[in-house]
């Protein structure tokens, strides 16, 4: 079984094209997939939906992470990720600004894989997030609830993604969940 979905993801890579300019590498297992990035994204044109919900799940956290250094090319990587749902409304960017910024722009960071409170959210290198699924995640035909772990929260965040089934992408349809706070990096700990 294992092997099946390991050769169906590496078919799927090698059939069609990358789904961003950041190269991005697959390893999977029956109910994970973990993304990695040669490079991080850095702007709207390195990234694009993809032909499978976890890709498009991962460029989610590397456009949230971007947002932290630059809000405006965060925001227009969020909305290439987004699609025919359209631009991120005036409410949206400002509960991204509540819960990213302000010094806790360590919470974006929080899902990528080695990162946790005691490195003060330092992720591993290369750059790397483990996207998971659950028995209920593919319950709406063309919708995906996908869990993203945090290195700060003691349970695994939501995503949810879409399917345009006419070309047969990933659109990022919800990610607040992945916004909520987290544990503080060792370094703002009072109690250390």
């Amino acid at each position: 079984m294992k092997f099946a979905i390991l050769f169906g993801l590496l078919l799927a890579v090698l059939c069609y094209a990358p789904c961003a300019e950041a190269a991005m590498k697959l390893e999977s297992s029956e109910h994970w997939v973990r993304v990695e990035f040669d490079a991080l994204p850095q702007s709207a044109a390195e990234v694009a939906p993809c032909r499978t919900p976890e890709e498009t799940a991962a460029l989610t956290v590397a456009a949230l992470v971007r947002y932290t250094e630059d809000q405006a090319t965060g925001i227009e990587m969020l909305n290439v990720l987004r699609g025919p749902k359209g631009p991120l409304s005036a409410q949206e960017i400002q509960l991204l600004k509540d819960q990213l910024l302000r010094d806790r722009d360590y919470v974006a960071r929080s899902h990528f894989n080695g990162a946790t409170p005691d490195n003060n959210y330092t992720p591993l290198q290369p750059y790397s997030v483990t996207v998971a699924d659950s028995v209920h995640s593919y319950d709406q035909e063309n919708y995906a609830t996908l869990y993203i772990r945090s290195g700060g929260a003691d349970s695994p965040r939501p995503i949810t993604l879409r399917k345009k089934p006419s070309t047969g992408e990933w659109f990022l349809w919800n990610h607040v969940g992945l916004l909520p706070g987290i544990r503080v990096p060792a370094s703002q700990d009072p109690w250390r």
